[in-house]
Order: structure tokens, then sequence, then C-alpha cells
């Protein structure tokens, strides 16, 4: 029985073999016809990219030769230890020692110490007149070249904010200490404003919560304060600082200008004299013409009304409107009449130019202002035609009687003296004629500018700061060579002499010592001054430099 049983399961392994094998036999004929199938279809894929390969014709392109030339590596530099720069500038001064001097700043570094705005961009709008960014002497309806221009579409103050304001300070030598010091400057004006929106020449110390507190000011003649309030406001719109735009002194700024509108006259005038009415119309003019704000359209207008219904006539002139520019001249005090005042008449040039960039009617003022120019420089220099533009020296008076011609200058300082005093305004004339034409390389602005290099550069503080804010604009404007010396000397000169530490004096600038007129309106004026030379890299673009 156990046999039978191994031969049964043997025969039904048998069975299960031959099975097998019947159906592997049947599998493989399938198998070769599958790879059969896959080979057909590949080699089909093969010959069709053959194809496109080979029968597609390519574009003909005439590839130029190229020649291989081997470059030998330029030779290695060998490096030297970096000098230390060291300012050179002689700064006498009663405050605090400072450890370290400020260093000029690149292009792309510019630190600004509590600066900060809350909405900037590279590409401001559209700040001031686009007609008065030609460099040209008239613009498009008439109104002399306006300095200052921004370029492009940021119009005549574009360069205050911003980009235009980083690269301006690079460009012309300004400093990370001189952009801390305006922005000091500026928080030392925002702590002493009084309530109504003013800045007070007298009692401005009792508006500070700090101690010690800063010493009183003395009044001048007319209504000083109005004059005050429209220094401090254009010190904050030079900064790119105005009423609307929001910034950390947009309040400030906004009771500013709401104190000069408030005390505005019937007849548009701001104060008592065509001083402080200049000044005023200056602060509401850039405001207009930086923010287009509708309420300061007539207040600013008003003002130059005012500018141009005191403005003198040419006592000379028998030809009256006819006679070319017309019948007008320069400004004195207050009314119209024959003596022409230096100082006044150039705030009211200036405010007319920053109208002119708010596009603002100016009427004929700006022609009768060139013509009291022009006949005032040559009756005060008779050898006029005989100056050599680049070593000749020219003057400017404090004041022309129109009918004579007569002019009331200080006698002629001696060969490296320092200029005479207030009776020379030849800083007031370099200015005066930037603003109404003139360029490098004119014959006027190149010699005041070698009387005011030559005579006038300050060295040490205090100095005269009217001369020294009047300078600081004609020679940046002038450019080159005298505005690196200019600048090496002056920056550095204000940035170290600024008042520094906790109290009611953080941030301003002394008076005693600083000559006609800062010690006689105390500190706020010797501020304002300071604040606005080193606001200069940017307040105005620089263009009398640039032609020749």
């Amino acid at each position: 029985m156990a046999n039978d049983d191994i031969d049964d399961q043997n025969d039904e392994l048998l069975d299960e073999e031959q099975l097998e094998g019947e159906e592997e036999e049947s599998r493989r004929p399938a198998g070769w016809a599958g790879w059969l199938i896959s080979f057909c279809f590949h080699s089909l894929l093969i010959f069709l990219m053959a194809s496109i390969y080979f029968l597609v014709k390519p574009p003909d392109v005439d590839v130029p030769p190229v020649r291989v030339a081997t470059i030998e590596p330029p030779p290695k530099k060998e490096e030297k230890p970096k000098e230390e720069r060291t300012l050179q500038t002689e700064v006498q001064l009663d405050v605090e020692a400072e450890s370290d001097h400020p260093n000029p700043i690149s292009n792309l570094d510019l630190p600004v110490e509590n600066s900060e705005r809350e909405e900037e961009s590279d590409n401001p709008v559209a700040k001031g007149r686009e007609e008065a960014v030609a460099d040209s002497e008239m613009g498009g309806s008439g109104a002399f070249m306006a300095i200052g221009a921004g370029g492009g579409s940021s119009g005549m103050f574009g360069s205050r904010t911003g980009g235009g304001r980083k690269r301006a300070v690079g460009k012309f030598g300004g400093s990370k200490g001189s952009e801390s010091a305006v922005d000091a400057a500026l928080r030392w004006f925002k702590k002493h404003q009084s309530p109504n929106g003013m800045w007070d020449c007298v009692g401005y110390p009792a508006n500070c919560t700090e101690d010690p507190k800063c010493e009183p000011g003395t009044k001048r003649e007319g209504d000083p304060n109005v004059a005050m309030t429209g220094y401090a406001v254009l010190c904050f719109l030079g900064a790119g600082y105005d009423h609307q735009t929001p910034n950390k002194y947009k309040a400030v700024v906004k009771k500013g200008i709401d104190y000069l509108v408030s005390i505005q006259k019937a007849d548009g005038l701001l104060g008592e004299r065509n001083y402080e009415n200049a000044v005023a119309t200056m602060a509401l003019a850039e405001a207009f013409a930086m923010t287009g704000d509708p309420a300061l359209k007539t207040p600013a207008q008003n003002g130059v009304n005012a500018i141009l219904a005191h403005q003198n006539t040419d006592m000379s002139d028998k030809g009256g409107k006819d006679s070319g520019y017309g019948n007008g001249f320069g400004w004195d005090y207050v009314a119209p009449n024959a003596r022409n005042d230096s100082s006044v008449s150039g705030w009211n040039v200036m405010a007319l130019k920053s109208a002119l960039a708010g596009q603002l009617n100016v009427g004929n003022g700006m022609e009768g202002a060139k013509k009291w120019l022009e006949r005032t420089w040559k009756a005060t220099n008779p050898d006029w035609a005989k100056l050599d533009p680049y070593k000749g020296e020219s003057r400017y008076p404090y004041c022309i009687d129109s009918g004579t011609s007569a002019v009331q200058i200080a006698p002629a300082p001696g060969p490296g003296a320092k200029s005479a005093d207030g009776l020379d305004l030849t800083c007031v004339g370099a200015v005066c004629a930037v603003f109404l034409g003139h360029h490098a390389g004119d014959t006027m602005l190149e010699t005041l500018a070698n009387y005011i290099m030559d005579h006038e550069t300050p060295k040490s503080y205090p100095c005269n700061t009217y001369k020294m804010y009047y300078n600081t604009l004609s020679i940046f404007q002038v450019g080159g060579d005298r505005w690196k010396t200019w600048n090496g000397s002056v920056r550095d000169m204000l940035v170290n002499s600024q008042k520094k530490g906790n109290g009611c004096f953080d941030g301003s600038w002394d008076f005693t010592g600083t000559a006609f007129p800062g010690y006689d309106t105390g500190r706020v004026l010797s501020t304002a001054y300071c604040c606005l030379s080193l606001e200069v890299y940017y307040r105005y673009a620089q263009v009398a430099g640039g032609k020749k």
C-alpha cells in the first residue's frame, strides 16, 4: 500500500510538470510579440527624429571668426594703509568739546540722527513750478531763470526730500554731522515755538520746558517776530518738512503758517515793513509751491502784491514803462522812494523767486529788480568793463539813490584784510546775481565771488552769520574750487559750534559776537541763519556752477 501511494504521488507530480511546461510553451509566442511591437514603435520614433534633424535646414548665420588671445593678468597693486582724515578748520568755541569730528559722507551711506519721515520716496511729487526748472535767463512765461531747479518733474524744491536730498548731501559735500545738526536745530525750533505758532525773538525761552534756560533776545524796530516766524518756517521747509505731507514736524509748520496768515493785513502786508513782509511771504510761497495747498494761494499772492506795491521806481528812468524793463527798481524799508536798501531788496528778490515756483503772479517785479542789480553794481564799480572775471574783485553797496546813482559803501579793505562793516553787502549782490540769471563765468558774479573768497570766508565761530548765510548760497551756486574751499571751512565750523547736550540751548547757536544783525535779535535768528546754511546742499539745485 505504501508503494502504491508513492506511485500515485509521482504520477501527480509528473502531470503538474507537464501542465506547467504546456503553459510556458503557450506564453512564449505572446512575449515575443510584445517585444516585436515595442521594437517597431521605438524604431519609428528614432526614424522620425532623425528625419527632422536632417531634413529641416537651419537658417544661414554668419558666424564671425573668433580669435583667441591670451591676456596677461594685471599686476597687483600695492595696498597702502589709508591715511586718517582730519579736519583742518580752526574752531574757537565756548562749548563742550567733541571727542571726534564728523567725516564726509558718501553718496550711498547717510544715516541721519532722528530725521525719519513717515512717508518718503526717491521720486517725490512735483514741488514747484515746472517752468522754473529752466536754467536759462527767461522762463516759459517771461520769468527770469529760477535757481533751485530739481530737474524733471521734481520742480524747484524737488531735492529737499527722499533720495534727492540724500544724493545732494553726498554730491556737494555734506556730512552726517551737518545733517544731524540740521535736525537738532529743527528740534530746538519746535521746543521754542509760542502757543500761537510764532517764534518770539525776546520771549522764546519761556516756551521751553527744559533747563538751563536760553537768554532772551532784544526786540528790534518793526515787527521782528513776523520775520523770526518766517525764518523758522523756511528752516523746516528747506529740510523738506511741510504742513501737509505726513512728517514729525507737520503740526509745528502748520502752526507757524497759520500764525503768518492770521496777522496778514488787508493790503497783503505781513508785519510792518518790507523786510519782514518779504521773509514771511517767501515762507508762504514756498509752502504753497511745495504742497499746492489751495488755502495758501490767496495769502501768498497777497504778500507778493504787497511786495510789488512797495517796490521803488527808477527816478532816473524818464521813459517809464516804455523804456525797456519798466520803471521798477529796488526796495526800501517802508514807502517807495529813491533810497534802495540792498538788504531789504535781497529778501524781496528771493521772495519773488519762491513765488515764481508756485506760479504766482510777480508782475514786472523781477525785471525791475534786475535793473536795480545791474545799475547799482556798475555805479559801485565804475571800472566794471575792465574787470578780469577770474582775478578781479567787485563789491556791492549798502544802498543806492536811484535818482543820483550815489552809493553808500564802506572803504575797500586792504589786501588780506577782512571785509568792511555792514555798509558792504557784496554778499547780497552775489545772491541776487544768481537769482536774476547770472552764471559762473559772468563778470559780475565771478568778481563778486572773488571778493567774498578773499575777504569774507569765515574761519571760526562766532562770525557775521548774516553775511555767512548769503555767501553760502552764492558760493554754492558758483561751485567749483571756491565751493570746496568754502564748504571745507563753514560746514564743520557750524557743526562744531552748535550747542549740544541737555537743556534749553541744545541745537541752537550762540549769537553774541555774530555782528549785524544777529546780536540784536538773539538766538532765534542766529540759529535760523546757521540752519539754513547747512541746508544749502538741497534747498536749491546747483545751477550757476554748471554754466560757463
